[in-house]
């Protein structure tokens, strides 16, 4: 049986070495974290790091993801913003927005939503904002 832990917070240093969020485990809240963190239960919420981001095969997670690198092996629900790249391997799912430089998709996936690869605003801003209208042009002489 798994445990449900509810946390608002829960910051991980961990340098160079990886952190495991192990099967069977239910997670839900805010995570920040250093390093390499590997989820492999269930976490739903909020994730925030400049580090990579590995959901495992057979992982459930539902959450805005801001990150440096995301490698997708099971299945994320919600929008993703990664400042180096995303990669989605076999097997893997992805419903949600996608806002980074570089993007791989293996053969296998499934990969429900929309993905932006230039032009990065500032972090923290929004994943896919509204499109603004296009400037009026000069009057023709």
């Amino acid at each position: 049986m798994a445990v449900l832990r509810k946390e608002n917070t829960m910051p991980l240093k961990t340098d160079e070495m990886t952190t495991i969020l192990g099967r069977g485990s239910e997670f839900e809240g805010k995570l920040h974290f250093e390093g390499t963190l590997q989820i492999e239960g269930v976490y739903s919420g909020e994730i925030n790091s400049d580090s990579t981001l590995i959901v495992g095969d057979g992982a459930k997670v539902s959450a805005e993801i801001n990150v440096g690198t995301v490698v997708i092996n099971g299945e994320v629900r919600g929008n993703i913003r990664a400042a180096q790249g995303v990669e989605i391997r076999g097997g893997g799912k992805m419903y949600g927005n996608i806002e980074t430089p570089t993007l791989q998709i293996e053969k296998g996936v499934i990969f429900e939503g929309n993905c932006k690869m230039q032009n990065l605003s500032p972090k923290g801003g929004p994943a896919f904002p509204e499109k603004t209208p296009k400037a009026p042009e000069p009057p023709k002489k």
